[in-house]
């Protein structure tokens, strides 16, 4: 068993990473599509000289992030603007003109990073046709990806963890938004199998989301995360003999 959290953390983001390029095989996409490794050589996705393409405010502080958001996983606060221009396809100074500087473009991707509305869409797109048990499984794997890329994020920029004693007060309120509306989400998905619970839909989401943090985190797992198959079935049937249940 390997007990680094690093190297456990290491092997989570990489499973992550191959669940993505194999997303990107099936979509005609590619990862590689909007930026570049870190100290790489400088390749232009435009002419030299010639000017970003028109875009509103708005619009190009969006693509930025996007770009910026790789980089930052794998650099951290070390990615320089030059870096992010060359993965953006601008130039250097077009990022200073929608970002006042370095610092403020980080925060707009920890704000974008924390956004729950590309989760949200997500579990709206679970087939709701399919059985509670891989309905679930398609929630926690979208969970999992998810908690991955925010803690791969805080990692590389040096959050090793939550504030301690007074300090938890001045933890980034965003990171809190839309927990709220990924419980409703989950508990919708649950909701046309309540009968077969012994909890309610909502209650049920709450343990769902609890074990599936609790169970992917790569500080708490030790190296050997469970899979969502695996809390799913925690989840629904417990640890227990199935004839066993009734008399324990």
């Amino acid at each position: 068993m390997v007990n680094d959290p690093a190297t456990a953390f290491r092997r989570a983001a990489e499973a992550r990473a191959e669940r993505l390029r194999e997303q990107a095989s099936h979509t005609g996409g590619s990862l590689g599509d909007r930026s570049h490794a870190v100290g790489a050589p400088p390749q232009r996705s435009r002419a030299e000289g010639s000017r970003a393409a028109p875009m509103s405010r708005d619009e190009r502080r969006a693509a930025i992030i996007d770009a910026t958001l790789p980089l930052l996983r794998q650099a951290g606060h070390a990615v320089t603007t030059r870096q992010i221009a060359e993965a953006s396809g601008i130039g250097e100074g077009t990022i200073f003109r929608v970002f006042q500087d370095k610092a403020e473009l980080v925060d707009a991707c920890l704000g974008a990073a924390f956004d729950q509305t590309p989760t949200l869409a997500q579990f709206a797109a679970i087939d709701r046709a399919l059985p509670l048990q891989p309905r679930l499984v398609a929630a926690v794997r979208i969970m999992q990806d998810r908690l991955l890329s925010v803690v791969e994020l805080l990692m590389a920029l040096g959050f090793a963890g939550p504030p301690e004693g007074q300090d938890r007060r001045r933890m980034d309120p965003r990171a809190r938004l839309g927990h709220g509306e990924l419980l409703e989400a989950m508990a919708e998905l649950i909701e046309p199998d309540r009968q077969q619970l012994r909890l309610s839909p909502l209650e049920t989401a709450r343990i769902a989301r609890l074990l599936t943090f609790a169970a992917s985190h790569p500080k708490i797992t030790d190296a050997e995360p469970m899979t969502a198959e695996q809390i799913v079935s925690v989840l629904l049937h417990g640890v227990l003999v199935a004839d066993r249940v009734g008399s324990c």
